[in-house]
């Protein structure tokens, strides 16, 4: 299957199909490493990239790989980068299940001959500039005697040419194009890591773009588009315009709770890495929360400081009864809107929420909005939590218990590829999004990026992330995942 150029967006609904479904995936250097968490549990993830010169696996190697893991029963699904067959050789691959007699489909791929041109403003054909397109490979094989690229005609081909696989040998491909009778003035662009928030676009003509890829560094893996419509790009240049492209952002939430936000820095043009710092596990002691769960119909008021909370509360209620109304008259209070969706996922209305995000908001709300004396309060938190919410209530004449329903622990296996990318590439933001992320974050033994500035959530998390010595560049003034977005972007944009 294609898994596209790297955009999550531009993954098919059928290849999302076929990863989930997979008891084996077999993936390639250029396929996006992130659409391995849409695998089930404990399939196999083998890794077989190949780019010049370093290898994993060889083509036959490869070939042999699947077909033996197909042979055991399993349902294989191989991961390429773009369209599977567009000078990849997934029908090489295909040729060979054919031959072993195993069932086999080919799923198509958005190509980045297409999609890298369009997310740097360039339009492949445009009706001022080009009714052709040539699509051609820089990269042949190496044991061929002589290469089967007719320059002569690619030279004096009209239209707009994409070169794929070839920037290591752009001296010799414009040398020979311009040799045989190409413009040396003809636009050119090189668009590296294309449709991804680390997307680079270098642009120059036929006669000087190999010398500008030398002074750069310009590197692969690239796409090269020739002709006219790379004057597009100066009106059309909508991917990169966007206010975070170029801002390389850590997002250190749980796993399953950083896609909210890396989407939304993502859709701003950000390069995001998810290093989760923490994980989420049962608390010390589940029979204990699971007894408050069951009561929880004797309370008047159920207070849930945290979507984990919410989650892990309704995942002990459900198990325990299969009846919403079960949790009887109780009123529903969260700290903040995060919080409030989870509740609103189970279909339950909230019906007390503070204006600023945190503990001692809520305290203050309930102050100003209920009289609490006698009534019985139900809070389901982490074991980590500050204890602002109970106190807070008990002076108030409250009934507090304490419903302890999950645990924060550092993260150390989920993460190793994006602290070595950071370790590596260094970022110009980090993101913590609560007290627990930012204490995961220093058990892990990691640093900060030098350079690097920081984000909070809120003065919670701030205070926090002071007590180690560090400064807080950047605090969301609403205390959402919304609100850091708005102030990162905001930030920039100063």
């Amino acid at each position: 299957m294609g898994a596209g150029p790297g955009d999550p967006g531009l993954l098919t609904l059928r290849a999302k199909e076929c990863i989930e479904i997979a008891d084996v995936l077999v993936y390639d250097y250029l396929s996006n490493a992130e659409f391995l968490r849409m695998a089930k549990p404990g399939s196999e993830r083998i890794y077989a990239g190949k780019k010049a010169k370093d290898h994993t696996l060889t083509q036959d190697q490869i070939n042999a790989l699947i077909v033996a893991k197909a042979k055991e029963g399993k349902v294989v699904t191989r991961l390429k980068g773009g369209d599977p067959v567009l000078f990849g050789r997934g029908a090489e691959e295909a040729a060979e299940l054919a031959a072993a007699g195993i069932p086999f489909e080919i799923v198509p791929g958005v190509s980045s001959s297409i999609a890298g041109p369009i997310y740097a403003g360039i339009p492949v054909t445009h009706r001022s500039h080009a009714s052709q397109l040539t699509i051609f490979t820089g990269h042949e094989d190496p044991t061929k005697p002589e290469s089967s690229l007719d320059y002569a005609h690619l030279a004096k081909t009209p239209g707009t040419r994409v070169m794929l696989m070839g920037v290591e040998r752009m001296m010799v491909i414009t040398g020979e194009l311009i040799k045989h009778g190409a413009d040396p003035a003809t636009p050119v662009a090189l668009v590296r890591w294309a449709t991804r928030g680390n997307q680079q676009t270098l642009t120059g003509t036929l006669g000087d773009i190999a010398e500008k890829v030398k002074a750069t560094g310009f590197q692969a893996p690239a796409v090269c588009v020739i002709g006219d419509v790379v004057k597009e790009r100066e009106q059309i240049n909508w991917f990169e315009n966007r206010p975070l492209f170029g801002k390389r952002i850590i997002v250190t939430r749980t796993r399953h709770q950083a896609g909210g936000l890396t989407k939304k820095l993502g859709k701003l043009g950000a390069d995001v890495i998810e290093l989760p710092t923490i994980k989420i596990t049962d608390p010390k002691n589940r029979l204990e929360f699971g007894e408050l769960v069951q009561d929880c119909y004797t309370y008047d008021w159920i207070v849930f400081s945290s979507p984990n909370g919410v989650d892990a509360f309704f995942t002990m209620f459900y198990k325990l009864y299969s009846d919403a109304r079960s949790i009887g008259p109780a009123k529903i209070a969260c700290i903040g809107p995060g919080t409030a969706e989870r509740v609103k996922a189970y279909h339950l209305a909230v019906d007390l929420m503070p204006d600023k995000f945190v503990a001692e908001g809520l305290v203050e709300k309930f102050k100003k909005d209920e009289a609490m004396e006698h009534l019985k309060v139900l809070w389901v938190r982490a074991e980590e939590a500050r204890e602002v919410i109970a106190s807070g209530l008990t002076k108030m004449g409250a009934i507090v218990d304490e419903a302890l329903a999950y645990r924060t622990v550092p993260e150390r296996e989920d993460n190793q590829s994006a602290i070595a990318r950071m370790n590596e590439e260094g970022a110009d933001i980090i993101t913590f999004t609560s007290s627990s992320t930012v204490e995961c974050f220093f058990a892990l033994g990691l640093e900060l990026p030098k350079g690097i500035k920081i984000a909070s959530i809120g003065p919670v998390t701030s205070d926090t992330i002071k007590k180690r010595g560090l400064k807080v560049d950047i605090e969301a003034k609403e205390h959402s995942i919304p609100g850091l977005v708005k102030a990162i972007e905001q930030h920039f944009g100063k």
